[in-house]
């Protein structure tokens, strides 16, 4: 019998996606600690989506900045796996939107990453999420999302 499933690698090429270099951290911290198997990820945010939601980007543009967000996560935890098969979980992701005050569509935003981590690891994406508001984030960026991750056992 042929084993048909795709792995995540395999997910990314048919979407038509690739995952970015590492983008360079703006402190002294690193992109990710592990411990046990659970890696917890910096807050990504993206070069290319600057701005805040509700006053000069859209809904539409903001899901797109989490979409890049959740790319550059899966980066990082490609290069600490080496593959994102050992992946058995996505725990959980936390959002921070640049907002308005009266801004109130975050979990929209906040579902282009979550739709991408579905589409990239199927089940194994499923995760809990918090999505909210903040006045400015570190280089105006419109979105920073962090993740922690479950790996699998032996990893």
């Amino acid at each position: 019998m042929v084993n048909n499933v795709m792995t995540p690698e395999e997910r990314l090429v048919a979407l038509g996606l690739k995952l970015p270099p590492l983008r360079p951290s703006s402190g002294n911290y690193v992109s990710c600690v592990r411990t046990g198997n659970l890696i917890f990820t910096s807050g990504q945010g993206t070069d290319e989506y600057r701005g805040k939601l509700g006053e000069d980007i859209s809904i539409e543009v903001g899901y797109q900045a989490a979409r890049q967000c959740g790319l550059n996560l899966l980066a990082v935890i490609k290069n600490e796996l080496g593959d994102l098969s050992k992946v058995k979980r996505i725990v959980k992701l936390l959002g921070l939107v640049n907002s308005s005050a009266d801004f109130k569509d975050h979990p929209k935003v906040m579902n282009g990453c979550s739709d991408l981590l579905v589409e990239v690891l199927g089940e194994n994406g499923r995760h809990a999420r918090s999505a909210v508001g903040m006045a400015q984030l570190p280089h105006n960026n419109a979105v920073e999302i962090e993740m922690i991750v479950e790996v699998v056992e032996g990893f």
